[in-house]
């Protein structure tokens, strides 16, 4: 083997070997779990997550309040239409009653005026 790549592998052993090293140097300078600083972050972020969920209950709230809302206001549009249209067929069923009445009338007076006519 050559001894410039024998050196090239000795390098990277030690260069993996310390790497190893820091991470287990940074593993262990890690804080404990009930140190006040690593506690501290914890509640702070409990109280974020807290917060976010408040809020996204209340943008429900308030988009289901909006939306019985419009559904209200559709329903009563609805209500409004079908009693127009019920006014609308009462109207037209008295035009049509009256008209009828008005026609029967005419119809009886030509029958009275033919039947005076027949008469003399």
């Amino acid at each position: 083997m050559n001894p410039s790549k024998s050196d090239q592998l000795v390098d990277r052993l030690e260069a993996t070997a310390k790497a190893r090293q820091a991470t287990l140097a940074r593993f262990r300078a890690r804080p404990a779990a009930d140190d006040p600083a690593v506690l501290a972050r914890k509640a702070s972020r409990l109280a974020v997550i807290q917060a976010r969920e408040v809020r996204s209950t209340e943008r429900e709230a308030v988009r289901l309040a909006a939306q019985a809302q419009h559904a209200a206001e559709v329903l009563a549009a609805e209500a409004d239409a079908a009693a127009e249209r019920v006014r609308q067929a009462a109207e037209k069923a008295e035009r049509q009653a009256a008209l009828v009445a008005e026609q029967k009338a005419a119809r009886d007076a030509r029958f009275a005026a033919r039947k005076a006519r027949a008469r003399r």
